[in-house]
């Protein structure tokens, strides 16, 4: 039996407490019942402040449902990949994880989910839950790429068959201009698929029809990393990003590295979907590794002063963290509580998970110990400590 002490996350704010867990949380003992810490009393410029109230702070695993590698492992490299990315990402504060695929040629993709499938089944001390894919590509326009290499394919029913058949893929990028994509997007809904939309220039009203088809066949609706690589948001053409804002029912994932959405944007996006926001590190195999050339798809992205680049000058991913990002969150203003949520509670509602994304009895002993400037202390892997 392991106890932490400390500020303790809630839905509704912070309580000084106790948690005793072994794989499972035990017990959640609050100091003062019913008294929650208010945000602003732990927004950005007070957390040194909170310290002496009860810090550190203790919240949920973090859950990242968009990383291809990192530590210098890619989802791509097979088993050996996906276990190091886990690793070293659980390192930073990530519980549990969605491996990453890249836009490569077709057989190398479904070889990569049943790598992806393998690590699932068989978790190993140290190493973040892999709950199991994000597919990103080849399902995306060819004239939005971004960083994914040029091997898009149209999702045709076979080829959605062939993806579902993997019994991997938890998430699926796809344009919603690309033929077939609203039945595709049925189709994977059906599956309890989560259906993102992303690497596309589709209109507003292409999101909305592919948005739509999903919600009918009770599915959830994502944005892949909102603002980049989808169609712009204006006074009149509203584009994907429109469509994703719009739409109390939709998520969306955001990159918060300082280089891929301005802090403003951020602001804007959390403010019209506070509940459904979640943060993502998109962090490619040179995420904790020195400047120099990575491969990434078959690609070389060059790492220099923190950000990652193809050739063409086009950001490669990430180099983040969720810890990272989580600080990132703090720094353009939004409160420890508000922003810790964005990296567990709303991700893990997002994907269905009732057994973590908190800190109640029952749930599964994923957690974050932060001191008061927001690094990673402690990490717990259902009751292991990582960290």
């Amino acid at each position: 039996m392991t106890i932490l002490e400390g500020l303790l996350w809630t839905p509704r704010g912070w309580q000084s407490g106790r948690l005793r867990f072994e794989s499972e949380i035990q017990e959640v003992q609050m100091q003062f019942p019913g008294t929650h810490l208010s945000e602003t009393q732990l927004s950005g410029t007070q957390l040194r402040a909170a310290e002496p109230l009860g810090a550190p702070f203790i919240v949920p695993g973090f859950i990242d449902v968009h990383v291809h590698g990192g530590g210098g492992f890619d989802a791509m490299d097979g088993e050996d990949g996906v276990r190091g990315l886990a690793r070293f990402h659980a390192r930073h504060g990530t519980t549990a994880l969605l491996a990453t695929t890249i836009t490569n040629p077709w057989e190398r993709v479904l070889g990569a989910l049943e790598r992806v499938r393998a690590v699932q089944g068989a978790p190993q001390p140290g190493e973040a839950s892999v709950l199991g894919a994000h597919l990103e590509g080849p399902f995306v326009n060819p004239l939005k790429l971004g960083a994914q290499p040029p091997f898009t394919l149209l999702p045709t029913p076979q080829r959605v068959a062939e993806v579902l058949a993997a019994g991997v893929v938890r998430v699926v990028t796809l344009a919603p201009e690309l033929p077939g994509a609203v039945e595709a997007a049925r189709q994977f809904a059906r599956a309890g698929v989560r259906v993102s939309l992303g690497h596309t220039i589709a209109t507003a009203e292409e999101a909305v029809a592919v948005t739509e088809a999903v919600l009918t066949e009770g599915g959830e609706v994502g944005g892949t990393h909102l603002f980049n690589a989808m169609s712009g948001l204006s006074g009149r053409e509203p584009g994907v990003i429109g469509a994703l804002l719009s739409r109390p029912a939709t998520f969306a994932e955001l990159i918060l590295d300082g280089h891929h959405v301005h802090p403003t944007s951020f602001l804007s996006a959390h403010a019209a979907k506070p509940e459904r926001m979640l943060l993502v590190t998109d962090a490619m195999r040179a995420a904790g590794m020195p400047d120099g050339d990575y491969d990434l798809g078959g690609q070389t992205a060059t790492v220099r002063a923190g950000q990652a680049r193809l050739a063409g000058g086009s950001l490669a991913g990430s180099l983040l963290t969720m810890d990272q990002a989580l600080r990132g969150a703090v720094k353009a203003g939004l409160s420890l509580h508000r922003s810790v949520a964005l990296a567990s509670a709303h991700p893990a509602r997002y994907l269905g998970l009732s057994d973590r994304g908190g800190l109640s009895a029952g749930q599964r002993a994923d957690l974050v110990v932060l001191n008061g400037e927001l690094k990673v202390v402690q990490v717990y892997v259902k009751g292991r400590a990582v960290l």
